[in-house]
């Protein structure tokens, strides 16, 4: 069976199809979202979503969040004594999604669809398909948020041709897409975005807020414990505001209680500096695909973001139309790649659709430009593939030598928009022989294919020997040789994710835990006994007994959570 995921920045999630359309997959808690994060213990247990989110409110250094930004670098997580990348976490969350499908589905989940945002580049596509193979799984296709979204709404199955706007705002990155339905097609227009633009930086307002307000707090003095706690409080303020118009900010510091009431007027202004950064990539993506904003004939909100009262009153007046919301917006990106699984299986129940994508960055070479009058300017970009481009797509460029007796011409692959060589991202380089002659006497053909995986294939051909080299490019961040790749792959296959029946426990002791770090006086007295009653049974090992310790201690920490 092939199941869609969205390995998201804040939350993650799985979907199959059923011949009543997609459905999500309860994680082993029974609960849709599975937050991305990651954390180990000492023992060297795995931890991942709820359970690793309560870990790192206690011990930060022991857990990672928002890795999703890193994905296709070589930036290294220091969870206790171990390193990860973030495709290394990823493989984590991945694996954790794949163990609770096999468990709701009984059967076993080799092959995925999974979903990445629309502007993710190349290295970052190829991290996320690694990732999907270090746990355990096949990625048959790596489909942009923004398409998967559109499928899930069933836009397609419209026989009116249309365009319309993919507003997708999650916890760490913002895309916008233009696609248009034509028939069976779907076909990406534009994409633009922004990968550090998310819900997370809608929260550090309401945090900005709150410090500045209480001058005797200092943000550079805390802990990063304390820290963590104000930045979970100010999630829930943030919150608060799709159902309120002022939202309680309350936290603990030092056994101090602060509370501040922050009104949405309030918040609004404070957001408009990010509101101006989210203008940026719709103003690119309307010019790139050539549409005015009075073209768009419908609006989808995907994301969790996308909730806040901020960023729909945004939309709607900057669109002047009411965006469609009847699927929940964390859920859309995975039903839509559930549907795409079931259109690679061929199932009956879905009407075959043919999806178009773009290429989101430009891809190009180095060249040096002649302007004349022995003047040269080296280290220029020169596009073959322009962004924006609908793949598969191949291009071919002749270039010249640029020195008298050159005997090689070197191909500098490149992806980015600067003009300058430099500022742009190199995906790898390729060497061609070519004879001696006089400057621009000898040239080379350069061709580009690039495919709806991302695949990009290189090939250089010599115009006058007929020599040809090609390559296939690949994720060149690390260096590690292939030796050390697969000694890699291997020490991560038995990292020890937690237990899947001991998880309830776990996330319960640790939640109590952090409700007794954040108590004082009679609370914490209780808060102990109740965790060594707890803690009493689990030591027996009886499971009818635990499932009714389990039970009372939720109740209870419920009851102190409402003190909060």
């Amino acid at each position: 069976m092939i199941i869609g995921i969205d390995l998201g920045t804040s939350n993650s999630l799985a979907a199959y199809f059923t011949e009543e359309g997609p459905r999500i997959i309860p994680n082993r808690l029974g609960k849709k979202l599975t937050p991305s994060i990651v954390s180990t213990d000492e023992s060297g247990h795995i931890y991942v979503g709820e359970t690793a989110r309560e870990h790192m409110l206690l011990n930060e250094k022991s857990a990672a969040a928002v890795f999703k930004r890193s994905m296709g670098s070589s930036r290294e997580y220091d969870l206790l004594d171990k390193k990860f990348t973030a495709e290394e976490l990823s493989s984590f969350i991945l694996r954790s999604l794949k163990e609770d499908a096999e468990s709701f589905l009984k059967e076993p989940v080799t092959e995925a669809i999974i979903s990445v945002p629309a502007y993710f580049n190349d290295k970052r596509r190829r991290a996320t398909k690694r990732a999907g193979e270090l746990a355990g799984l096949k990625v048959e296709r790596i489909i942009s948020e923004p398409t998967a979204a559109a499928i899930a709404y069933g836009l397609y199955k419209n026989n009116q041709n249309s365009k319309f706007l993919v507003f997708d705002l999650g916890g760490g990155t913002f895309d916008v897409s233009i696609l248009e339905l034509f028939g069976n097609i779907i076909e990406v227009r534009a994409v633009a975005g922004d990968n550090f633009l998310g819900g997370e930086d809608f929260t550090d307002v309401i945090e900005n807020i709150f410090f500045s307000r209480t001058k005797e707090l200092d943000p550079d003095k805390l802990t990063n414990k304390e820290r963590g706690h104000i930045h979970k409080q100010a999630e829930l303020c943030k919150h608060e505001f799709s159902e309120k118009n002022k939202s309680i900010f309350r936290c603990v510091v030092n056994e101090r209680t602060y509370e501040e009431i922050i009104g949405l007027e309030e918040y609004e202004e404070s957001c408009f500096g990010l509101l101006e950064k989210i203008k940026e990539p719709i103003k690119r993506s309307l010019a790139d695909a050539n549409i005015r904003i009075s073209e768009i004939d419908k609006i989808v909100m995907v994301g969790g973001a996308t909730k806040l009262p901020v960023i729909r009153n945004f939309v709607g007046k900057l669109f002047k139309i009411i965006p469609y919301s009847s699927i929940n917006s964390d859920e859309a990106v995975v039903l839509g790649a559930a549907v795409q699984g079931a259109m690679k299986e061929r199932n009956a129940a879905v009407r075959e659709v043919i999806l178009t994508d773009v290429c989101p960055f430009t891809l190009g070479t180095e060249v040096v430009q002649d302007y004349g009058d022995n003047r040269c300017i080296d280290g220029l970009f020169y596009p073959i593939i322009e962004r924006n481009t609908v793949i598969p797509a191949s291009r071919t460029e002749r270039l010249y030598t640029a020195r008298d007796n050159q005997t090689k011409i070197r191909i500098n692959i490149l992806q980015g928009e600067s003009r300058f060589a430099k500022n742009n991202l190199s995906l790898g380089e390729l060497n061609i022989d070519v004879p001696k002659a006089r400057a621009g006497e000898e040239a080379v053909d350069v061709t580009y294919t690039y495919d709806v995986n991302s695949l990009l294939e290189v090939q250089v051909k010599a115009v006058s020997t007929g020599t040809t080299i090609k390559q296939i490019i690949v994720n060149n961040e690390t260096d590690m040789t292939e030796e050390e790749i697969n000694d890699r792959l291997q020490e991560l296959s038995y990292m020890k994710i937690h237990p899947r029946e001991r998880e309830e426990n776990k996330l319960l002791l640790l939640k109590g835990e952090r409700y007794y770090e954040e108590s004082i006086g009679r609370n914490r007295i209780l808060i102990e006994n109740e965790l060594r009653k707890f803690e009493s049974v689990l030591y027996k090992q009886e499971p009818k007994a635990i499932c009714e310790a389990r039970k009372r201690f939720q109740e209870f920490l419920n009851e102190i959570k409402q003190e909060f």
